[in-house]
């Protein structure tokens, strides 16, 4: 039983971990961007947030092996539909994600284009891990 709430905990350490580091870059750039930082988007890649987007992007990986260890320990079937559906909404959010990390390396060296299709990807990565939080919220079984 010690091994289950273990990995609960990491689990929920990573998806907090994961949300506040989302929370805390998007604050951020609002506020550069209130201030008339024209490079907002350039300076997202720069350290100390470089160091933001690397817990990310582990809190990114390690979260399908917990849950998946977490499906495995408690006993439910992998064909229920919110798991299913979380897995789905994961596999689409963290793609967008890297996609948004990708183009924000890019922008990193090259000037502002575009910048309607960053806070899309953004705003869609936030609202998958949200949605995928809602539904293991509430196990609709």
């Amino acid at each position: 039983m010690e091994h289950l709430n273990t990995l609960k905990a990491l689990h929920v350490i990573g998806t907090a971990l994961l949300l506040l580091g989302a929370l805390g870059l998007a604050i951020w750039t609002m506020r550069a961007r209130r201030q008339g930082g024209g490079t907002v988007y350039g300076r997202l890649m720069q350290r100390p947030l470089v160091f933001v987007w690397l817990v990310m992007g582990i809190s990114l990986i390690s979260m399908p092996f917990t849950g998946w260890w977490l499906v495995h320990l408690v006993g439910w079937p992998l064909g229920q539909t919110w798991l299913l559906a979380s897995s789905a909404l994961y596999t689409v959010g963290a793609l967008a994600w890297v996609w948004l990390v990708v183009r924000l390396n890019r922008l990193r060296r090259t000037p502002a284009q575009g910048a309607r299709l960053t806070l899309a990807l953004a705003v869609f990565s936030a609202v998958c891990l949200l949605s995928i939080a809602g539904l293991v919220g509430a196990k609709p079984v």
